[in-house]
C-alpha cells in the first residue's frame, strides 16, 4: 500500500479548541497538496474555508462534539447550517447518555433526523466506544444501520480512549452492508493506519497522517 493510497482515505483533522485560522489554512493547503479524503475542522471555520477554497477541498465538520448531549433540535440545526456553510460531510456524536439509559430508539431517531436534514451529504456517526460495553456497541451498530447513516465512527479523540482493532471487528459483524467504517482517535503510526484499512475501514481520522506520509507518497509503506 502506497502512502498516497492511505492518504486518500484520511480525514485530515484539526479540532483542538485553540485552533487558529492560520493553522486551518495550513491544514487546507496540505489536504489539497496530498489529496486527503477531506479536512475535518470546527464548524466555526467551515464558511471561511469554503469561501477561500471552494470546491477544491472536501470539508467535514463535527456536530454535538465532543460530548453528544445537545438536544436533537440543536444538532439538526447545526448540521443543516454546516451544510449551508459548505460542508459536504458531518461527523455527529450520538447522545451517549441515551445509550447508557438504553434508549436506542431515541438515538436512531436522532441520527435519521440529522441525515434527513443534510440530504445527500455524508453523515458519519461517532458512538464514542470508550464509554460503551459490547452490548451497547452492538445496539448502536443497529441504530446507525436503521437510520441509514453513511458511516459508523469509533471515537471523537477527546474521550478516554480511541479506536481499537477489536471494535472494528465488532462493527463489521454488526453493521448493515451499506454502512462504512471510520476509525479515529489515537491513530499515530503508518502501521496502524494500514491495519485499520486492511480490516475494512474506509476512512481514518488522524492529525498526524500527512506528516507521517508526505515523504512516502509513491513508496510501499
Amino acid at each position: 500500500m502506497k502512502g498516497s493510497e492511505i492518504l486518500s482515505h484520511v480525514d485530515h483533522t484539526l479540532l483542538k479548541p485553540t485552533t487558529t485560522w492560520a493553522q486551518i489554512q495550513e491544514l487546507c493547503e496540505e489536504a489539497i497538496q496530498y489529496h486527503t479524503a477531506s479536512i475535518c475542522i470546527p464548524a466555526c471555520y467551515v464558511a471561511s474555508v469554503h469561501k477561500k477554497y471552494g470546491d477544491s477541498i472536501n470539508i467535514c465538520t463535527v456536530i454535538g462534539f465532543p460530548l453528544g448531549y445537545d438536544s436533537k433540535a440543536a444538532k439538526i440545526k447545526a448540521a443543516a447550517q454546516a451544510v449551508a456553510d459548505g460542508a459536504k460531510e458531518v461527523d455527529m456524536v450520538i447522545n451517549i447518555t441515551a445509550a447508557k439509559n438504553g434508549r436506542f430508539e431515541k438515538i436512531t431517531e436522532e441520527i435519521r433526523a440529522i441525515k434527513e436534514a443534510i440530504g445527500d451529504n455524508i453523515l458519519k456517526v461517532i458512538i464514542e466506544t470508550c464509554y460503551l460495553d459490547e452490548k451497547e456497541k452492538i445496539q448502536l451498530c443497529q441504530c446507525v444501520t436503521k437510520a441509514q447513516a453513511d458511516y459508523i465512527k469509533t471515537s471523537t479523540g477527546f474521550g478516554t480512549a480511541g479506536a481499537t482493532h477489536d471494535d472494528i471487528k465488532l462493527f463489521k459483524e454488526n453493521i448493515g452492508p451499506e454502512v462504512k467504517i471510520k476509525a479515529a482517535g489515537g491513530i499515530r503510526t503508518i502501521e496502524d493506519m494500514k491495519q485499520y484499512l486492511n480490516e475494512g475501514c474506509d476512512r481514518i481520522g488522524a492529525s498526524a497522517a500527512v506528516n507521517l506520509l508526505k515523504g512516502k507518497l509513491n513508496e510501499e509503506v
